[in-house]
């Protein structure tokens, strides 16, 4: 695999944009000395946060001399919205198009060459987005969330039970006395969490940095919205050029699942890594899976000709 040049300095700049009346927190990485550079639109997966390591991939994607903008969701990280901790497909996807218009209103950056990326559950938003939005150059999905029913079928029974019941209470809590109930996002296996599979606890765990704004809960209500939500339906209407990355022994997003649903994209390059759900984002894994997704930038022009 040939390494992409990365002879770029880059500076942060800091915005905020409207969400549904709310204000959501964005970084932008410009490259220096690049003229409109081509950018990415990044989001974090289930319940993270932009602090979560997108700051790494966005740094090398500026190096690159790709402008890279992440932020956090309603709800999250320093983002405005109440309650806190709110996972929503659909609430998540509405940020990402609020995100879209108003990366596109930047001069600093080439509004006709946007790429969307996701990872895990953000995956499944910039799959489903590309689907339905023309405006986008590409998009880039690792490990991504592409059916809610292998992810349901995947927990066991008394997990299954105890997810649908703290959903209903939450749910309840909300509309009866305006309470709101949580679960823990991640645990270690034996415990009920969202995520609570083998090595999941210390995958997770590792993003999250004393000054995070981050709890280790998420709203209940969660569990009755992501079995259902599959974006391997729409994922044959993406026209774009699509790289999607998998990990060979993800136990949170099925591998084989997520290159079922690639196949169905008509302008696809699909790699599989040799690697668990959380190692992509990390040490050697990390590389791999960067040098792949700049590699694919390149190809298609989105990287500056040296």
């Amino acid at each position: 695999m040939n390494t992409v040049n990365a002879p770029y300095k880059f500076k942060a700049i800091y915005y905020k944009f409207l969400s549904r009346g709310l204000q959501c927190a964005g970084t932008l990485y410009l490259p220096i000395g690049v003229n409109n550079p081509a950018v990415i639109i990044m989001a974090h997966g289930f319940a993270g946060i932009r602090k979560f390591r997108l700051d790494a991939f966005a740094e090398r994607f500026a190096e690159a001399g790709v402008a890279a903008f992440f932020f956090d969701y309603r709800n999250f990280g320093d983002s405005e919205g109440e309650p806190r901790h709110w996972v929503d497909p659909k609430r998540h996807q509405e940020d990402y198009y609020e995100a879209l218009k108003y990366v596109k209103t930047l001069p600093e950056v080439d509004a006709n060459r946007v790429i969307l990326w996701g990872s895990s559950l953000s995956g499944g938003h910039v799959l489903t987005i590309a689907g339905k939005q023309p405006s986008i150059a590409a998009v880039i999905a690792q490990v991504p969330h592409v059916s809610g029913i292998p992810t349901m079928l995947a927990m066991k029974p008394i997990n299954l039970l105890t997810a649908i019941g703290a959903a209903l209470r939450d749910i309840l809590g909300n509309s009866l006395f305006k309470s709101h109930y949580y679960s823990p996002v991640i645990g270690k296996p034996g415990t009920f969490a969202a995520m609570n599979s083998e090595g999941s606890w210390e995958g997770y765990m590792q993003f999250v940095t004393p000054d995070a704004q981050w709890e280790n809960k998420v709203l209940a209500r969660t569990f009755l919205k992501i079995p259902m939500y599959s974006p391997s339906h729409s994922v044959h209407r993406i026209q774009v050029p699509s790289l999607v990355i998998a990990g060979s022994k993800d136990t949170v997003t099925p591998a084989a699942t997520t290159k079922r649903a690639a196949t169905k994209i008509k302008d696809v390059e699909f790699h599989m890594l040799d690697c668990t759900h959380f190692e992509p984002y990390t040490g050697d894994c990390f590389e791999v899976n960067i040098s792949i997704q700049l590699e694919f930038l390149n190809k298609h022009g989105f990287c500056p000709q040296s």
